[in-house]
């Protein structure tokens, strides 16, 4: 039986991290994988979701290029060519996943990975080696970062919809499209297909998309659902799904109907730690998570940690990647540099992208008296093309120190603008550091240094 300083079950963006960075310190390290070498995000996720918008962002541009002087012949979006693509490129990332661990000299097991015990950890057939013979290995430290997958709620008809594991695969892109959900990946998605050519509901229990965002943000969400060709069903729950010979019938509370060739659940994801066996190895969890914080890892189980989606922290392949990095240096190097986890950012790649670093507005009046300004405008890249949807700005300050709490945008290039601020908010610069530095013009991006008067005062909550 082979024996290890660590082994990491799961190799996705944090447990690769984890795997390299204490292999590079000396340790004797192995990783195991059963579906995807890189996981989620460079297979199911971020990667291969970014390249299909912007797929779709290259449909509006063409759409809006003769506003523009040019002569652009009709053109049509071939859906198999962009997976065939697709499938090229995360092929080519796994490659590198692997050659990355090989290069550090981590041992690389191909299967399902299950506790024998707190120190034995069993790895046999999977979907990526079904044929792969049982081996048991033992570790020191045993490091939990096998991701989440996606939810399906349980509805009648619930067989019928795919998920967004389904989505990146699908052989033909359905002409009309019903999505269930409005977090990250039903918004994306949503816009997606109807960058694509197709027709898509959206349907929602709250009032507006994304929940957990700032609520202004929210509702310009809201208003720039229409202008890209997606119908919103706020307030409204599934009921049940019924196959019909053209399509699906998804029936929502109320009695409304959406006929529809493709149902889509985007109804959060869950901890993917059934194939486990945690209970061999006594490690708890709560809710369907394991208990551990981004900047400890440690769980109930003394030389087990995890990181990643499998927590009740932070949910982002940037953090899980953190997470993995700073427990390689813990267990078997120095402690490298600091991590702000209060200041990650996010964003969220719809047809206008939104993007946010910091506190919501929401979240800082439950401490401060905060001073907001907002900026809402016409880009000028949508000028001369009339494509409506404005870009709107916000700054959450702290009316007493003047500290940039918090950046949201919704608008071309918000994720790119606001990594820059991240730094800044991360750094706590004041209002007046904003107001000091000089705009580049003309850019979208100036509007953030040249909000000079608050649009409100917002006294703090009490109680």
């Amino acid at each position: 039986m082979q024996d290890f300083d660590l082994f990491v079950i799961g190799a996705g963006s944090g447990g690769v991290r984890c795997a390299r960075i204490a292999a590079q310190n000396g340790a004797r390290v192995a990783i195991a994988e059963r579906r995807h070498w890189g996981g989620t995000c460079v297979n199911l996720g971020c990667v291969p979701k970014k390249l299909m918008v912007y797929a779709a962002d290259y449909g509006r541009e063409i759409a809006d290029a003769p506003s523009y002087g040019w002569d652009v012949e009709p053109v049509a979006h071939d859906w198999s060519t962009l997976i065939s693509a697709k499938d090229r490129e995360i092929e080519r990332l796994n490659r590198i996943y692997v050659s990355m661990l090989e290069k550090a000299g981590v041992t690389l097991f191909t299967g399902n990975a299950s506790f024998v015990d707190a120190h034995t950890v069993e790895i046999g057939p999977s979907e990526l080696a079904p044929d792969a013979s049982v081996q048991r290995v033992r570790a020191k430290n045993i490091v939990i970062a096998t991701g989440s997958t996606p939810t399906r709620l349980d509805i009648p008809g619930a067989e019928h919809v795919i998920v967004s594991d389904d989505a990146f695969h699908l052989t033909d892109r359905p002409e009309r499209v019903a999505v269930i959900g409005s977090g990250y990946i039903g918004v994306e998605f949503a816009g997606i297909f109807a960058g694509l050519g197709s027709t898509v509901d959206l349907v929602f229990r709250q009032p507006h998309p994304l929940r957990g965002f700032d609520d202004e943000l929210r509702v310009h969400l809201s208003e720039l659902l229409p202008l890209n060709g997606i119908k919103a069903h706020p307030g409204r729950s599934p009921e049940r799904i019924e196959k019909v010979a053209d399509g699906y019938r998804l029936h929502l509370e109320g009695g409304h109907v959406i006929e529809t060739d493709c149902v889509f659940m985007a109804t959060g994801r869950h901890p993917n730690l059934a194939p486990l066996k945690l209970d061999n190895a006594g490690v708890a969890t709560r809710d369907g998570r394991i208990p551990a914080k981004p900047d400890d890892a440690t769980t109930n189980v003394p030389g087990i940690y995890a990181i990643g989606d499998v927590t009740d922290a932070y949910n982002l392949t940037p953090t899980a990647i953190a997470e993995g990095h700073i427990l390689a240096e813990r267990l078997f190097g120095e402690p490298g540099r600091e991590w702000s986890f209060a200041t990650t950012p996010k964003a969220v790649f719809f047809s206008q992208p939104l993007a946010t670093v910091g506190l919501t507005e929401e979240e800082a009046v439950q401490k401060y008296d905060v001073d907001i300004y907002t900026s809402s405008f016409t880009p000028m890249r949508q000028t001369l093309s009339g494509r409506k949807g404005k870009t709107l700005m916000k700054l959450v300050v702290d009316a007493k120190s003047q500290a940039v709490l918090g950046a949201h945008m919704i608008g071309s290039d918000a994720p790119e603008i606001i990594q820059g601020l991240a730094i800044a908010i991360t750094a706590k610069l004041t209002k007046r550091d904003f107001d000091r530095t000089i705009g580049l013009h003309p850019t979208s991006a100036e509007e953030f240094v040249t909000m000079r008067n608050a649009t409100r005062h917002v006294p703090r909550k009490v109680g």
